[in-house]
């Protein structure tokens, strides 16, 4: 199931960056007013606004949620040999190790 939705995460990712790079900015919406050769275009004068406008908006709202859902799910997916959970679980042993003096000496 997490498989799927991380797949399903970057398909929308990946359709929400093409449908923002794809939308024109506010300025360009002055020529479509006028007549300036929307009238051949798919959508009309104003409907690809729109269209686009909603598209990127619902990819926007299912991003969101899948990111909510999949955080939900790695968050309770904690496994049991965890190693925080470990450090609490008893004392902490010591070890001790021999100390050797080397041969080479630095001159002073």
């Amino acid at each position: 199931m997490f498989n799927v939705l991380m797949v399903v995460y970057l398909l929308v990712s990946i359709a929400l960056i093409g449908l923002i790079l794809i939308q024109q900015g506010k300025g360009a919406d002055m020529g479509a007013s006028f007549g300036a050769g929307a009238s051949g275009t798919l959508f009309g004068s104003g409907g690809s606004g729109n269209f686009l406008t909603r598209t990127t908006a619902i990819l926007a709202i299912s991003f969101f949620a899948l990111s909510l859902i999949i955080g939900n799910l790695s968050a309770n997916s904690a496994k049991e040999d965890d190693s925080w959970k470990s450090l609490s679980t008893g004392p902490a042993q010591q070890v001790e190790q021999p100390v050797t003096q080397s041969q080479d000496k630095i001159p002073d």
